[in-house]
């Protein structure tokens, strides 16, 4: 299993897997092919079918056009055997030639794939030896320590800096929200919502007012991510606003130490993780329980470890986030990262706190683990249809203005 630092990717949004990848596999093409004449890129499945609404053509553009001219082909109903996100790559030389060709995967979080398993050039070195959780909490039992000292002691201890660079950056893309106002782009002319949310709370008694902040913390994360902002995968764009949304409440309003909130950014990354490696994290793959039902995951065991969860009432809490966010589509309006996207969550950063009080009050046995439940949502996200994974052509995507 891979570090942490391929989970947690500080970027410009909106989506980790649509706008991140791409520019990312672009970067790398056009390292090789500097001297090319001409460009050709085909996108094809989910990332032609929403690509123009999470800017996919933009952030390829940025990249390739000052080299040399740039064509774009779109094909939508063409999906490639290994993942819905597929490019082709294509570099001409001055003859009319191709010089390279290059297929890649954009398969969620930003990262890329060449679809070759063990075998793949893009993937990097696992600094973890155990990659489920039952395997994991055998660890934490036998040694007597803690999810995040597993992190520590797989990751070194400049994993620190690392996690302390996502932190603030968390807490920048929570201040910015709300401190911007006005109309996110695209066509469907959304309010943001983040700054009225925030100023309404504080208005509410301590038990309404808890509630409205971490709404309006989410909110502001999945607005600036929305708007091109600079915003942390957790583990995606599409799914940044919930943790931080948790962290950040629980950083101001009960004062937990920032190496507190460190150790419960590494816990939570462990779980995003695990996922990661044993399933996906990608909405057009899975749909979105692999996005916002894992950033719900990450952000109940960070919560249930701060308020003195045992490892296994932390692994409950993960699990209880998942579980129930099982089955959910993807059905972005418009192709873009905004409805339901932001709203959803809001909803998950709040339904993660219920998490960790429902595992609290508990003795953290119950009977289906979190790794059995990332197999579940594993086999329920490919059994959904594709049109229910990011290409925008069902759900409310397909009903939204009728």
């Amino acid at each position: 299993m891979e570090s942490l630092k391929q989970l947690y990717k500080i970027g410009r949004g909106p989506s980790s897997s649509h706008t991140m990848g791409p520019q990312r596999a672009a970067q790398i093409f056009s390292a090789k092919n500097s001297n090319a004449t001409a460009f050709f890129v085909t996108l094809y499945g989910s990332l032609a079918a929403t690509g123009k609404g999470h800017m996919t053509d933009v952030a390829i553009q940025d990249v390739l056009q000052p080299i040399a001219p740039l064509r774009i082909i779109w094909k939508p109903q063409v999906f490639l055997p290994f993942h819905p996100n597929g490019m082709k790559f294509e570099a001409v030389d001055k003859d009319g030639k191709t010089m390279d060709e290059w297929t890649v995967y954009s398969i969620g979080g930003g990262a890329l794939s060449e679809g070759n398993g063990k075998e793949d050039k893009l993937s990097f070195e696992d600094v973890y030896p155990l990659n489920t959780i039952k395997d994991i909490l055998a660890w934490c039992e036998d040694h007597g320590k803690s999810f995040w000292e597993y992190v520590e002691e797989c990751e070194g201890k400049e994993i620190w800096d690392f996690l302390d660079t996502v932190w603030q950056t968390m807490k920048s893309s929570v201040t910015a929200g709300l401190n911007h106002e006005g109309v996110l782009p695209g066509p469907l002319h959304l309010q943001r919502k983040a700054a009225t949310y925030y100023v309404k709370a504080r208005g509410y008694k301590e038990s309404l007012q808890s509630r409205g902040l971490v709404y309006s913390y989410a909110l502001a994360v999945s607005e600036e991510n929305a708007s091109g902002g600079t915003i942390v995968t957790a583990p995606t764009c599409g799914a940044c606003g919930v943790l931080p949304a948790v962290l950040y409440h629980l950083a101001t309003s009960h004062e937990f130490s920032e190496t507190r909130i460190l150790h419960a950014l590494a816990t939570a990354g462990l779980f995003g993780n695990v996922v990661k490696h044993n399933a996906s994290i990608s909405g057009a793959d899975v749909g979105c329980q692999g996005e916002v039902g894992v950033a719900c995951a990450m952000a109940s065991a960070a919560a249930c470890q701060l308020f003195g969860g045992s490892t296994t009432q932390v692994e409950y809490a993960a699990e209880m986030g998942l579980e129930h966010h099982l089955g959910m589509t993807c059905d972005p309006v418009c192709g873009l990262v905004q409805i339901p996207c932001i709203e959803r969550n809001a909803f998950a950063a709040a339904r993660a706190l219920d998490c960790d009080l429902y595992a609290s009050f508990s003795d953290g046995r119950h009977s289906v683990s979190f790794d059995k439940v990332i197999n579940a949502m594993k086999q329920t996200g490919h059994d959904i249809p594709s049109l229910y994974k990011e290409t925008s052509e069902g759900g409310l995507a397909k009903v939204y203005g009728k």
